[in-house]
């Protein structure tokens, strides 16, 4: 027996993106990867020079995630002091991640790190991110995440203008007298 109600009808699944499909295949190969060439190294030499080598990665990795803090709030400091906003990162986010990987165990997660850490593979890795990023914002649906962060983006309003006037309560009412208003402005 029917009611006469349309039977609803489920919008189509959205397309599972290609990251999300390939991600944890990437990370658990990976992750074989690193424990295999732990491995080989210790047989061509001995677990305390891998020890050792997993050890100056961590150091200097944490090294470098203090300098590239130190730098950006510096940054942050003299751009308050300015009356301004900071600039660009300045490449501190990628020094931040090359630490980060020389700290996480690993030979091929610390070859990488080293490489971010070259200033010239910063200025093409920041360059080619800000591409993608804006094409990504360009992009975005209405109503999706990258569509809000875009409107929040933009520097100027949209046009639309509420009048009124600022009615304060401390002020005395009544037999005081006003001087002139100022006009308003827009």
């Amino acid at each position: 027996m029917t009611t006469g109600a349309p039977t609803p009808t489920y919008p189509a699944r959205p397309r599972r993106s290609r990251l999300r499909t390939f991600l944890p295949l990437g990370v658990a190969v990976w992750l074989v990867l690193e424990i295999w060439l732990l491995t080989v190294v210790a047989g061509a030499s001995s677990g305390f020079v891998v020890f050792l080598l997993l050890l100056a990665g961590f150091v200097l990795g944490g090294a470098v995630i203090k300098k590239a803090g130190r730098r950006a709030f510096q940054n942050l400091n003299e751009a308050l002091q300015r009356g301004g906003t900071p600039q660009r990162g300045g490449g501190n986010g990628l020094l931040m991640l090359g630490g980060l990987l020389l700290m996480i165990p690993g030979l091929i997660s610390d070859a990488v790190g080293l490489l971010l850490l070259v200033p010239p593979v910063q200025k093409a890795l920041s360059r080619s991110a800000e591409r993608t990023f804006d094409r990504k914002l360009r992009e975005a649906a209405p109503g999706s995440f990258g569509d809000a962060f875009q409107q929040v983006r933009i520097h100027r309003p949209d046009g639309k203008v509420v009048q009124g006037e600022v009615v304060r309560d401390d002020e005395p009412r009544g037999d005081a007298p006003q001087g002139p208003r100022p006009p308003l402005t827009r």
